[in-house]
C-alpha cells in the first residue's frame, strides 16, 4: 500500500495484483496485443501470454478500480475474439515496471 501526501492530504492508493485466465477464442485473434493496449492505456503493469491449452493468461498490476476496468476490457476483447470464461484471483505484488506480451 502507497501513501502520498498532498496538500496536507494523505491518499492511499492500494495497488493489487491479479492472475487473469481467459478462454474462448483468445488465441489468433491478436488477443495479446488488444490486452497490451488497453493495459497502457489505462495504467496496467504485467504480462500477457498464450497458453498451451488455448486460453490467455495475464498477470496485472495496478489500484483496484484501474484492475476493474481492465478486467471490463478483457470480457470485450478485440473484434474476433469471443472471450467466454474469466477467471481471476488476487496474488502477492511482483512490482512490473511495465505491461509486456510474453511469445
Amino acid at each position: 500500500m502507497y501513501c502520498l501526501l498532498l496538500n496536507k492530504f494523505f491518499i492511499v492508493m492500494d495497488k493489487m495484483h491479479y492472475e487473469i485466465s481467459l478462454k474462448g477464442r483468445v488465441q489468433g485473434v491478436w488477443f495479446r496485443k488488444y490486452t497490451k493496449n488497453a493495459a497502457d492505456r489505462i495504467g496496467v503493469k504485467g504480462t500477457v501470454e498464450n497458453q498451451e491449452d488455448g486460453s490467455v493468461f495475464v498477470h496485472a498490476e495496478g489500484t483496484s478500480a484501474v484492475l476493474s476496468e481492465f478486467l471490463e476490457e478483457l470480457k470485450e476483447g478485440p473484434p474476433f475474439s469471443k472471450v467466454t470464461e474469466v477467471n481471476f484471483s488476487a496474488a502477492e505484488i511482483i512490482g512490473f515496471e511495465n505491461f509486456e506480451i510474453i511469445r
